[in-house]
C-alpha cells in the first residue's frame, strides 16, 4: 500500500510540473495552412495562472484530477483523489540544477510534501531526483547547517528516519533553501537547490484542505 501511494503521488506531481511545459510547446500547424509566415501578433497578456511561478494545469493521473489550490511562490498547493482518497500536497522545482560530471541529461525535478488524511499521514517528504539513483545509495537535504538523511527507490527519495520529518517540515518553512544531493546508477552526482519561499503558505494550504 505504502509504495502504492508512492507512485500515484510521484505520478501526480510528474503531471503537474509536467503541464506549465507542455502548456508553452507551440502548436502544429493547421492541415493545409499556407506554408507563407504570417505576421505574428502581438502577444496578449499572460494570466496570472500560466506563469511559471503559478502555472499547473490539471494533471490526470490513474483517473484522478490534481486541483491547484494556489501559488505561494515557488510552491504550489494541490488537492486531487486517487482512489477516491483525498491527498493534498506542495510541489516545487528546484531553483538551480547541478551535475557531476556536468550537464548530463535528467527528467523533471520536484520536491512535494504531501498529507494523505485516510492513512493519517501528514506532511510527508518526497522528492524525484530526475535518474534512477545508485542502489543502496542514500540522498541527503541540507537546510542551513542541518542535514537529513534521504533513502532511495528508483528515482525517488523519503527521510530515512521517519522520527526527523516533522523537524525538516518545521526547517524548511523557517529556512531560505533546501539542498538535496545524491548518486545516479551511472554514478553522476547531482545538487539540486530548492528556494524555501511560500512553503510556508502552501503547507498550511493544504493542511487546511486535507483536516
Amino acid at each position: 500500500m505504502q509504495r502504492q501511494w508512492r507512485l500515484v503521488l510521484l505520478l501526480l506531481g510528474a503531471a503537474a510540473c509536467a503541464c506549465p511545459a507542455l502548456a508553452q510547446q507551440p502548436s502544429p500547424p493547421a492541415p493545409g495552412a499556407s506554408a507563407k509566415p504570417k505576421p505574428a501578433p502581438k502577444p496578449a497578456p499572460k494570466p496570472a495562472a500560466s506563469k511559471p511561478a503559478a502555472a499547473a494545469a490539471a494533471a490526470v493521473a490513474g483517473g484522478a484530477q490534481a486541483k491547484l489550490l494556489g501559488q505561494y511562490g515557488t510552491w504550489g498547493a494541490y488537492t486531487a483523489a486517487p482512489g477516491g482518497k483525498k491527498i493534498c500536497f506542495a510541489i516545487a522545482k528546484p531553483a538551480s540544477s547541478e551535475t557531476n560530471p556536468p550537464n548530463r541529461p535528467r527528467n523533471p525535478i520536484y520536491m512535494f510534501i504531501s498529507n494523505r488524511p485516510a492513512d493519517k499521514v501528514s506532511d510527508e517528504v518526497s522528492v524525484v531526483i530526475g535518474y534512477p539513483f545508485k542502489a543502496g545509495s542514500d540522498a541527503a537535504a541540507q537546510i542551513g547547517s542541518t542535514s537529513f538523511a534521504l533513502y532511495t527507490q528508483q528515482d525517488g527519495a523519503w527521510i530515512k528516519n521517519a522520527a526527523e520529518e516533522a523537524h525538516m517540515v518545521d526547517a524548511m518553512r523557517g529556512g531560505d533553501t533546501v539542498v538535496v544531493r545524491g548518486v545516479s546508477a551511472k554514478g553522476t552526482q547531482s545538487t539540486d537547490t530548492y528556494t524555501l519561499k511560500g512553503v510556508a503558505q502552501a503547507l498550511d494550504r493544504t493542511a487546511q484542505e486535507c483536516k
